[in-house]
């Protein structure tokens, strides 16, 4: 889902007093940003108003992503190997959706991936084999903190659907810590029957609801070697 326009970023930070004036244009800016675009202040302030912008609306995973803007020659670093890591998991799960977006990767595992039956936070076989080849590229690429968000259809009371979600979330961190992902790289969180993807008003498009997102972004480890150019 793409939310934001072509709007060019680098013109969006030409100067300091624009930074902290122009949140309305910061709002419209383009997901496909380079770090180097925008510098390190002005991608530490971009990263903070599109987290609480974005992941306090449509998309949390988006969200979650952008708030982890690096910016400057740091920003640069990560992002090559934020584009290795993703083409990694688009070769090794090609049924899933997977973008690069900021200094991160946003993915979404549906009904090709991880998807749930109704009312019901177990993880399918095919489900378990999709994860445990996500779970051999995360062990592969360890300085990266793991967001996971769980999603329910339309279906059921909001509050029921939240617990469920959760507990969705849940299970797919606990399998991916099975198959060695460190439980300390990964949060999860239940957003229930918000931000859906497709229609509730068909099994279809409900199917297609239950699934799971991830938010990839760098931890200190990443951010500090890249700092320092490595």
């Amino acid at each position: 889902m793409k939310i934001f326009n072509k709007t060019n970023v680098a013109a969006l930070f030409l100067s300091a007093s624009f930074l902290l004036t122009g949140c309305d244009a910061v709002k419209n800016a383009n997901n496909q940003q380079k770090g180097t675009a925008i510098g390190a202040a002005g991608g530490a302030i971009i990263g903070g108003i599109l987290g609480n912008n974005i992941g306090n609306g449509k998309n949390s995973a988006l969200g979650a992503v952008l708030g982890g803007v690096i910016g400057g020659v740091a920003g640069n670093v990560i992002g090559n190997k934020m584009d290795k890591q993703a083409k990694d998991i688009k070769q090794t799960l090609p049924g899933a959706e997977v973008e690069r977006v900021g200094d991160g990767i946003k993915i979404t595992l549906g009904e090709n991936t991880v998807n749930f039956a109704f009312d019901s936070a177990n993880l399918t076989p095919e489900a378990k084999a999709n994860l445990d080849k996500l779970a051999t590229v995360l062990v592969n690429n360890p300085d990266t903190n793991i967001n996971i968000f769980g999603y329910t259809d339309s279906k059921g009371a909001d509050s029921y659907n939240m617990t469920l979600s959760s507990k969705r979330a849940e299970a797919v961190k606990n399998y991916l810590s099975s198959n060695g992902v460190a439980a300390s790289r990964m949060v999860t969180v239940g957003r229930g029957e918000l931000d859906p993807i497709a229609t509730n008003d068909t099994d279809a498009g409900r199917a297609l609801n239950r699934r799971v997102e991830f938010a990839i972004t760098a931890n200190e480890t990443m951010i500090k070697e890249a700092q320092q150019g490595n």
